[in-house]
């Protein structure tokens, strides 16, 4: 592993805590193009692919050139620049248990990254006003912990999180069954929401949307309606893929809304994958935005170029806490330009469904 790549990674890091101004748009493509040259020296699949294409560092002059990898990609390749006995964790990307799983490798390095960017860009979005936080909130996770699905994303995110709000472990109220898929524990959640209801402490509940229609589901065959206090937050992500009945945003915030009692300006979308180290958020109502460390742009399947406001495409990310795999990811997610951000339309026709809901351990 090129030390450059390390002297990159604790310099990202600084700045994404301390000067988040230093990624406008001329001093974004500047980091972009030197990861660029990093990670071409240093990763020889990715490599293979920019030649390919015929880009290199001496010829790719701005951020937008730099070639994407398509996710498919990180299935085959070792799209990485960490040598094998230094890669500590590794994670896959969730879908059915029949397809092949995309990899990110990861190393202590890597991981100081993206938990930099994760914790950074999370308390923004969750905690805009630090009530929650200052509060002591309780938080309840609604996945797995992290034994039990080690090559989650997700669940790694969670994980950072509950550390660095002190949570304890038994914050996770799911757990995988004998298949390996996702289950809520509903009486260990029913006991996780009555102890913050005895407190009246403001609660701050993450899941998939999956998770969250099988929890609002139990809690309507019982006619249990639960009013967190004031300042609860919900944090909902993920699709259903055929593991429950699947409920349109709008719908899906309004069942927690009746059921748990947290108005739907406090409930905020998440969209993240495997294959990044940053995640994009948006309120009920709004567009999906990344940190100023990552960039998006819609793409139109016909001929590779940005489309236009209003317009649906294929969602592209340049992600610069992706230090040691590829910064430039192409998903197969649509999506529609809402200026710098976009809003969610789906997976592409023909693509293969994922969602953190069918993450296997």
């Amino acid at each position: 592993m090129k030390p450059e790549l390390s002297h990159f990674a604790a310099r990202l890091r600084q700045l994404i805590t301390r000067s988040p101004s230093a990624f406008n748009e001329p001093q974004f493509s500047l980091l972009a193009l030197e990861l660029f040259a990093l990670q071409f020296a240093g990763n020889s699949a990715y490599r293979r692919l920019c030649e390919a294409r015929q880009l290199t560092p001496a010829t790719v002059r701005h951020w937008t050139q730099i070639p994407a990898v398509p996710t498919a990609a990180f299935k085959e390749l070792e799209l990485t620049s960490i040598p094998p006995a230094a890669r500590n964790a590794i994670f896959h990307s969730s879908g059915t248990t029949e397809q092949k799983p995309s990899r990110h490798f990861h190393c202590a390095e890597s991981l100081a990254a993206y938990e930099t960017s994760l914790w950074t860009w999370f308390e923004q979005n969750l905690f805009p006003n630090s009530k929650l936080k200052t509060q002591n909130s309780k938080l309840i996770c609604l996945t797995p912990p992290p034994e039990q699905v080690p090559h989650s994303s997700l669940v790694h995110m969670f994980e950072a999180v509950r550390c660095q709000l002190g949570a304890p472990e038994s914050c996770f109220v799911g757990r995988t069954d004998a298949e390996g898929v996702w289950v809520i524990d509903f009486e260990s959640t029913l006991t996780a929401f009555n102890s913050t209801l005895c407190t009246s402490q403001p609660a701050l509940i993450v899941g998939t949307a999956f998770s969250f229609v099988h929890l609002l589901d139990q809690l309507a065959e019982r006619n249990l309606r639960l009013h967190l206090p004031p300042g609860s937050c919900v944090m909902e992500t993920g699709g259903y893929k055929n593991r429950s009945r699947s409920l349109p945003k709008a719908e899906l915030h309004a069942f927690i809304t009746e059921r748990l009692g947290v108005p739907r300006e406090n409930i905020i979308c998440e969209y993240g994958m495997s294959e990044l180290s940053s995640q994009a958020y948006a309120s009920s109502a709004g567009a999906f935005r990344f940190p100023s460390w990552a960039r998006v742009q819609i793409i139109s399947p016909e001929n590779g170029r940005e489309v236009t406001e209003g317009e649906t495409g294929l969602i592209r990310i340049f992600d610069l806490a992706n230090v040691f795999s590829v910064a430039a990811i192409q998903t197969e997610d649509l999506g529609v330009k809402r200026g710098e951000g976009f809003e969610l339309i789906g997976r592409a026709q023909l693509a293969e469904p994922r969602g953190c809901s069918l993450m296997t351990a």
